[in-house]
């Protein structure tokens, strides 16, 4: 096994390769789900069960779980693991108070009064993945945010097992993190349960947290019923490494996202002419002893590729044009080079900080924009889940002061009504005659 070297000649099939993972211009996929959506809309519990018995194996009746199952699951936890996940919320919890936004208001030149209400949502459902793999990591990225936030209520949805039953790890880290509501179901109908509502699922104001090709596609769909966080795609890792990296480190680094996912991209971009045959020697005895070893070859195959280059500046051209969901900087004085950076998920400086600590417990959200979309995407926070209304409050003295150009400006607009509610403060008389 050996990662594909794509040199300047062909690095433009990389990068076409990279694009190519983006999964929403299926027609199939787009009419199966939205057919899934107007069942669930309409048929509500009845099509979210039938669907779930379908993809999942399982009836979900109840689809809600009740509460007692979870109450004191924290308590069941093995000690380890209770250590574990309360160390990871009290490091994300603290982190994710520093992004709390405040109201503000300014006083204008005439005494009138401008500035922002920043508002909690109301009610946020939480999509938590199973299948392949289980993310308890992605339940405390998502709600701790919302709860720092200020939401009021937050929906946890899951699927089950084929015997209908949860993680106790994951209903424990509910119980640590005070959840009150849990459902059972998955997939594109537990989407469309959260954005519609059914007999058993109020609906909530916004949906976060990733899953599979019919989940990102799902949330694409009721974006503007609800609002989302991102439309998620496969995971990725882009490595700058100089002679300073240590090769079997940055292998490894490399496996923890390809081992997310057969769609997961690598990429390694070497400024150290020997690290590319270093690398090759080394990988297949590390690929040999990883229990996923399939799904990282298959990775590596598809969406792996090494890019050797020549300069600093090339290599943070090619990492800004990948616009990678993780970017990490094995480099000698790799802070020295932050600035560089232009488009990218998040940036992990230097060999002590591995995309690894990340995605757990380093502290800042590890949901993060894929596909290159970190171009214009930018982490999940608590920024997220406020909305902003702006206030306006003018006294007599600002109106009359702006209220000539205000009614001028309906004018260019020919919106007479406009005009004429301004014009009626100001005691002008206008192009109605009033």
């Amino acid at each position: 096994m050996m990662l594909p070297v794509y040199l300047p000649a062909n690095r433009e099939d990389y990068f076409r390769k990279l694009q190519s993972r983006r999964l929403f211009d299926s027609t199939s996929l787009n009419e199966q789900v939205s057919s899934i959506l107007r069942e669930v809309r309409v048929h509500g519990d009845a099509a979210v069960r039938a669907f779930t018995r379908r993809f999942d194996g399982f009836d979900p009746d109840p689809i809600r779980v009740p509460e007692s199952d979870w109450t004191g699951a924290a308590s069941r936890l093995e000690p380890g693991t209770r250590e574990i996940l309360g160390l990871a919320i009290e490091r994300i919890r603290n982190f994710h108070l520093n992004q709390q936004e405040q109201s503000w208001t300014v006083a204008g030149p005439y005494g009138e009064i401008l500035g922002q209400k920043v508002t909690p949502l109301e009610r946020v459902g939480v999509y938590v993945p199973g299948g392949k793999a289980f993310y308890p990591s992605s339940l405390l990225m998502n709600v701790i945010p919302a709860q720092v936030a200020g939401v009021d209520e937050i929906v946890v949805v899951t699927p089950a097992g084929k015997d209908g039953r949860l993680s106790p790890v994951l209903l424990g880290a509910c119980d640590l993190l005070g959840i009150k509501e849990i459902y059972r179901i998955g997939g594109a109908q537990a989407v469309a349960a959260l954005a519609f509502g059914t007999e058993s699922v109020r609906p909530v104001d916004m949906i976060t947290g990733p899953g599979n090709q019919y989940v990102a596609k799902a949330k694409q769909l009721v974006f503007g019923f609800v609002k989302i966080d991102s439309i998620a795609g496969p995971s990725e890792v882009t490595i700058i490494a100089d002679d300073t990296a240590d090769t079997d480190a940055l292998i490894l680094d490399l496996f923890s996202q390809a081992e997310h996912d057969e769609q997961a991209a690598v990429t390694l971009i070497s400024l150290d002419p020997a690290l590319p045959g270093k690398l090759q020697e080394r990988l297949p005895a590390l690929l040999e002893i990883q229990p996923r070893k399939a799904i990282i070859a298959a990775s590596l195959q598809s969406f792996g590729g090494l890019l050797p280059v020549d300069s600093v500046e090339e290599a943070f051209e090619l990492a800004n044009r990948i616009a990678p969901e993780h970017l990490e900087l094995l480099l000698d004085f790799p802070e020295s080079h932050l600035y560089r950076v232009r488009h990218a998920g998040a940036v992990f400086i230097g060999h002590w900080s591995p995309e690894a600590a990340g995605d757990y417990l380093a502290g800042p959200n590890h949901v993060l924009p894929t596909c290159g979309t970190a171009r214009f995407f930018s982490p999940l926070g608590v920024y997220d889940f406020m909305k902003r209304t702006s206030v306006i409050h003018l006294n007599e003295e600002a109106m009359k002061a702006i209220g000539p150009a205000v009614a001028a400006f309906a004018d260019l607009e020919s919106l007479t009504a406009h005009g004429d509610s301004a014009r009626l403060r100001t005691g002008k008389t206008g192009q109605s005659g009033s």
